[in-house]
């Protein structure tokens, strides 16, 4: 048998026999909905917990809130994602009928968090100190002077780093099947299982991965070559 005989004939095997392929589009659309979700509940925890800590920083108010936070990113920083997983869905959620795949959104949210907290914390540390005094000398408060001046330039700051988390975390979701969803690598894993061939289902969902990542780094220039333009307008 020839060289192409075999890799057509594993192809076959791997992906068309029985409908195989069906493991990936299913693994894709649950790892989709997974970091989707896990997005935005990332970037508002991470929003809320980095004005509560610049608010402090620079007004000293919320002190108490200020260390609950501090107690959060050191320990969802401090310890691995994986463990964070499966505390969440065996001791948190162990009485509760709930479905996995919100599980594994909460805890990748939750995770993501703390690191979107820093990013947007440091976003809006580099902003220039004179920005917030002119705010308040045209008599805006601290609140509206954070939202119309201070915000707006922290985001172009940020863009670029917020974007690479959001890829970071997009390929952290491929530990979700330690709790039994079968997310991208579980399928592939599956069919390596069904196959006893691991090289073809592993190149397909490493081939997989990759060109979503290709597609958010190229959605993440994109936003940054139009934030860049509006700067000379």
């Amino acid at each position: 048998m020839t060289f192409w005989a075999e890799f057509t004939e594993k192809l076959y095997q791997n992906f068309v026999q029985d409908n195989r392929w069906r493991y990936l589009t299913t693994g894709l659309k649950n790892t989709v909905i997974i970091a989707l979700f896990a997005v935005l509940i990332g970037v508002v925890i991470g929003f809320l917990i980095a004005m509560i800590r610049t608010t402090h920083d620079k007004t000293g108010r919320y002190k108490v809130l200020n260390w609950f936070s501090k107690l959060y990113l050191t320990v969802i920083r401090g310890t691995p994602a994986l463990i964070q997983l499966l505390i969440i869905y065996y001791v948190v959620f162990a009485s509760v009928d709930i479905s996995k795949t919100l599980v594994a959104s909460v805890a990748f949210g939750l995770n993501s968090g703390a690191y979107v907290a820093e990013i947007f914390r440091s976003g809006i540390m580099s902003i220039d100190r004179g920005q917030t005094e002119a705010g308040r000398s045209l008599g805006l408060d601290y609140n509206t002077t954070m939202w119309l001046i201070v915000m707006p330039q922290a985001i172009k700051n940020i863009l670029p780093a917020l974007g690479n988390e959001f890829i970071v975390l997009l390929k952290e979701t491929s530990i979700s099947g330690y709790i039994a969803i079968q997310d991208l690598t579980k399928g592939g894993d599956i069919i390596r299982s069904r196959t006893y061939d691991a090289f073809l289902p592993l190149i397909a969902v490493a081939i997989i991965y990759l060109i979503m990542v290709l597609g958010l780094e190229k959605l993440v220039e994109n936003m940054e070559r139009r934030l860049a333009k509006s700067d000379y307008r």
